[in-house]
């Protein structure tokens, strides 16, 4: 089995779930995001937002592969880039972090590692980038497949909490420790990234 991670660009943004490519639930702020699906220019939206990340902060996310076909992936900025992160309760984000925006992996390839793998390749990337962690808004009433990820299931992973909320709580992972995670973890991140988004299948390359 041949696993690759791959940062996320243009050219593999039709790689990602179809629910995904076109989702700017964090790249535009609630009016504008709104404005744009009833439009129909949200998928421009996103490739524009993508964009702009690349070039003014470098990768922002990865994608990954198992031969060649593409079973799932991490999107991840400064707060600066996620317009809808203000909106949240519990902002800002701690200036030494990264927002971990969403993620997902097929359940179909869950309990193999890829999840812990795609964690720790973000990991070293940030912390090459002098970042210390990942934050992220977690949903505490999570109930169902949605953009947030939900709460329980990333404290099962190491994130504490570092400003409660009853719905949104902000929680963080410190960077090192997620390059010694052991296979321990597998089952609960697995959980966690495949809570994101269930879609039957993705189209091979």
């Amino acid at each position: 089995m041949g696993r690759r991670l791959v940062p996320l660009t243009l050219d593999n943004l039709q790689d990602l779930p179809q629910r995904c490519r076109a989702c700017v639930f964090w790249e535009l702020d609630p009016v504008s995001g709104e404005a744009a699906v009833k439009t129909g220019t949200s998928a421009l939206e996103k490739e524009a937002w993508i964009s702009a990340v690349l070039l003014d902060w470098g990768s922002c996310g990865r994608v990954v592969y198992v031969d060649d076909v593409p079973v799932g992936f991490v999107l991840y900025a400064p707060p600066a880039y996620v317009p809808r992160s203000s909106a949240f309760p519990t902002s800002p984000v701690s200036p030494d972090a990264v927002q971990l925006m969403t993620a997902f992996i097929m359940p179909g390839y869950q309990g193999q590692g890829l999840g812990r793998v795609m964690v720790q390749t973000v990991a070293k990337d940030l912390l090459r980038r002098g970042f210390r962690a990942i934050e992220a808004f977690g949903d505490a009433r999570w109930k169902e497949p949605a953009c947030l990820l939900p709460a329980d299931h990333l404290l099962a992973v190491g994130f504490k909490t570092v400003r409660p909320h009853p719905a949104y709580p902000r929680l963080r992972l410190e960077l090192r420790t997620t390059l010694s995670w052991k296979e321990d973890v597998e089952m609960a991140l697995d959980r966690l990234l495949g809570a994101v988004q269930k879609e039957p299948a993705l189209r091979p390359l």
